[in-house]
Parts: C-alpha cells; structure tokens; sequence
C-alpha cells in the first residue's frame, strides 16, 4: 500500500509540566522532547510505522529546524523528496506545554514563512502507484488541485479537517473521506456532541463519510446515512499531540485496506490511543503488529446512535 500526504510539517518542542502556570510565574519542566509535527506528516510517519509506503508533500524553511523535520520523516521510511525548502525563510514551529496529571496540552505555533507548495511542484507522476491521499488543507491550491487528480483517478482522498478554513468546505465536498476536529464541528455550528441530529445533517454536506473526532469522548461517524459512536481507546495518557494525525492515519490504513467501516474505526482509536503513551505527537506511534495486537483485544465496536 501507498499513501501521499500534503500538507503541515513542523518542528514540536514539548514540556510536560505539573499544570500550565499562571502569568508572570514559572514552572518547571518534569521532562522536555522535540520531535516532528503537522496533521498531514504526523499522519505519513503513522502509516509507515504501519508498514505503509508514504511520500510528503510540504514546505519547510533552509534553517535548523527544516533540516530536523526532513531527518525525522526520513528516520521513519517517508519519502522527503517532495518537501520544498525556500531561501532566507523559517520553517514551522510550535511550542506545547502538557499538563502530566490530565495529559491536556496547549500549543503555541507559528506557520512558515515560505511560500506554500503550487500545484507545479507536485511532479506529474505524483499519484502514480498512490491508494489514498491525505491533505489538511492549510495549501489550499494545491490541496485542491491534488485532491482533483486523485479524485478522477479513483484514488480515496481522507481531508483531515482541523478547522474550518478557507478553501476546506471545497475540499470536503470533493472527498469520500472527512476526518474533522470538534472545532471543525464547532465551526459547523456543534452545540452538544450527544445531538446525533447535528451530526447526521452535517453529513448531508458531503458526498461520503464523516467523521468527528472527540478526544476523549471517541468519535462520531456518519456513513451511509448511518451515525456510529466510537469509544476512545483508553490508555495512560501522557500527552494527547498528534491524537487526532494518529486517528487519521488509522482511518486511512483501514480505506486501504478495504475494510468495514466499523473495523476501520476501531483500528483508528487503537492508532490514536497507542500514540499517547510518550510526550511528542510521534514517539509512541505503533508498529503495524501491535496496532493489531490492540485491535484483537477487547474493544466495544461503534455502536448506533446514543452515548
């Protein structure tokens, strides 16, 4: 399997600390890690701990930390080859500060400087051998236009829809996949995660299946006119960075691997739970046999509608 990614790559520096300090106080940091992030990269480096083939499409800066985000893609079996590096500019970066006792973390991050990725940078052959394309829609033309392509080229297309942002609702309409953020659902307009209602009519927006992710609460999925809950899978959390990308990638393992909607839910949750045993969204990111060795334990199956 194969799987093309487009979109955020960052450079993430974590502190794990007793509780986010008031202003004008310090904290100390129990533990400090640096580590790659994005939705769209996070997502590549899960597939191929997935055994998964992945290729990223993205943009850093000429600077240390662009330098730092293609070495630890590439220490993961990503293909790199399609990430730009602009001149004289900076690379994306965040700051998060986890909370040990709630694993709940709060992040600071500031987009490249660069020039985003243009549909020209993507090389002809970009979809060749691909089953599924991810995108998160912060480059919106290209996103658009990759998403195009693998449409009529009968690829899958998954939309990680972390907010709603210019150019995203194009994007999902287009897609047989969303997998939104609850503040991609807050933006929809979501008032109370328990209103199947809400959920089933923001499904009718879009031609395929979607999905809400909620932290703690699981997920919601309409497919097929049919609403599915998903219990979170519960581990020791740590820190929850990079849940939502680790969800992503679990999704799409499961649309390549042509399985149930339900069993692809599962495994999703397995993904996403797994990946918040360590601090930094990528340092607990399961193998493809331990993911599975998760899945064959218990784990209630979505079920219909309710909580």
């Amino acid at each position: 399997m194969r799987a093309i990614g487009i979109g955020q790559c960052s450079w993430d520096r974590l502190a794990l600390v007793e509780g986010y300090p008031e202003p004008d106080t310090k904290a100390e940091a129990l533990e400090w890690a640096e580590h790659g992030g994005g939705p769209a990269a996070t997502a590549c480096a899960a597939l191929s701990r997935l055994a998964v083939s992945t290729a990223f499409f993205g943009v850093v800066g000429d600077d240390a930390d662009g330098q730092r985000i293609v070495t630890s893609l590439k220490s993961v079996g990503v293909d790199t080859s399609g990430i730009a590096v602009r001149e004289n500019s900076r690379s994306q970066s965040a700051f998060i500060a986890v909370e040990r006792a709630s694993a709940r973390r709060t992040i600071f991050w500031q987009r490249p400087t660069g020039a985003p990725l243009v549909p020209d940078e993507l090389p002809p052959v970009f979809l060749d051998g691909a089953d599924l394309v991810i995108v998160d829609g912060l480059m919106g033309d290209v996103s658009l236009f990759a998403v195009r392509r693998a449409e009529a080229s009968g690829v899958p297309v998954v939309v990680d829809a972390g907010r709603m942002r210019q150019g995203m609702m194009e994007l999902c309409k287009l897609s047989g996949h969303v997998v939104g953020a609850e503040q991609f659902a807050l933006d929809l307009g979501l008032k109370d995660i328990s209103d199947d209602g809400f959920f089933l009519e923001a499904a009718s927006m879009f031609p395929g299946a979607l999905t809400i992710t909620l932290g703690p609460s699981g997920s919601v999925t309409v497919s097929d006119g049919e609403l599915l809950r998903t219990p979170a899978y519960k581990v020791d959390a740590v820190d929850t960075t990079g849940a939502g990308d680790a969800f992503h990638a679990g999704y799409a393992f499961g649309v390549m691997s042509g399985w149930d909607i339900m069993k692809t839910l599962r495994f999703a949750s397995v993904v996403a739970g797994l990946s918040c045993r360590a601090l930094g969204g990528r340092a607990a990111l399961p193998t493809l046999v331990e993911a599975l060795a998760h899945l064959n334990a218990e784990l209630p199956s979505p079920s219909a509608g309710g909580l």
